[in-house]
């Protein structure tokens, strides 16, 4: 952006961003595009347990495509943050996903796995216990945010799943700052493309919240390490 100032570089700075999370954002959903089939499909029945034979190969889609898609997503929200610029956005989103493919789906399918068991919990205690659905709702509320900060975990340091794994959640229960910032924003933001904002979905909903999400993370992070090295020095 060297040579542009004022009204002129903030014009080009705003297209820039438009671009990257635009671009970033319908990678993301074509890589998805089987998902999206078969949860429109699933949608059309009512999600009916009869149509069991559009279950078994969403289960295994998530692991495969989702999970590791979105950690590309989030890897990209790391690089914008970070200012480490790049000089073609589909190759460094797909060069990300390459490189850390088999760790995402190893997680993928533990996540896929904790979601599964959330959701049969959950439609099973719908007509059943006002109580026990509460509690089971609160702990969705909670594994999104688990969810949300794995991802940007994963995607900014080195560790294994099970360490990512413990690590991510006494992040999210331990500071509630971060987890009431990250529930508020994605729920807005999904709930504005969802009913208002149609148009964002396809567009900038994905990258948008990974960048966001990640940005309090990352800020978060900072802060940590601020009064780690305080309390070093007393």
């Amino acid at each position: 952006m060297q040579g542009f100032s004022g009204f002129t570089g903030a014009l080009y700075s705003t297209t820039e961003w438009i671009m990257r999370f635009s671009v970033v954002n319908i990678l993301w959903l074509i890589i998805n595009l089987p998902i999206a089939i078969i949860l429109l499909s699933l949608y059309v029945n009512s999600f009916s347990i009869e149509f069991v034979a559009y279950y078994v190969p969403l289960i295994l889609l998530v692991p495969i495509l989702f999970v590791p898609s979105t950690m590309g997503l989030f890897a990209m929200a790391r690089d914008w943050v970070l200012k480490i610029e790049h000089p073609s956005l589909t190759k460094a989103y797909f060069a990300h996903i390459i490189t850390n493919y088999k760790k995402s789906v190893m997680a993928g399918f533990f996540l896929t796995f904790l979601w599964l068991i959330w959701i049969i919990d959950f439609n099973f205690f719908t007509n059943q216990n006002d109580l026990l659905l509460m509690v089971i709702s609160i702990l969705g509320v909670i594994l999104f945010v688990c969810t949300i900060n794995f991802f940007c975990m994963n995607v900014h340091f080195q560790m294994n799943i099970r360490e990512l794994l413990k690590n991510t959640f006494f992040v999210t229960i331990g500071s509630p700052l971060l987890f009431l910032l990250v529930l508020l924003f994605n729920f807005l933001l999904l709930y504005l493309s969802v009913t208002k904002l149609i148009f964002m979905f396809p567009l900038f909903t994905g990258s948008l919240s990974a960048f966001v999400s990640f940005t309090i993370f990352y800020r978060f992070t900072l802060k940590i390490q601020e009064k780690a090295l305080v309390n070093k020095s007393n």
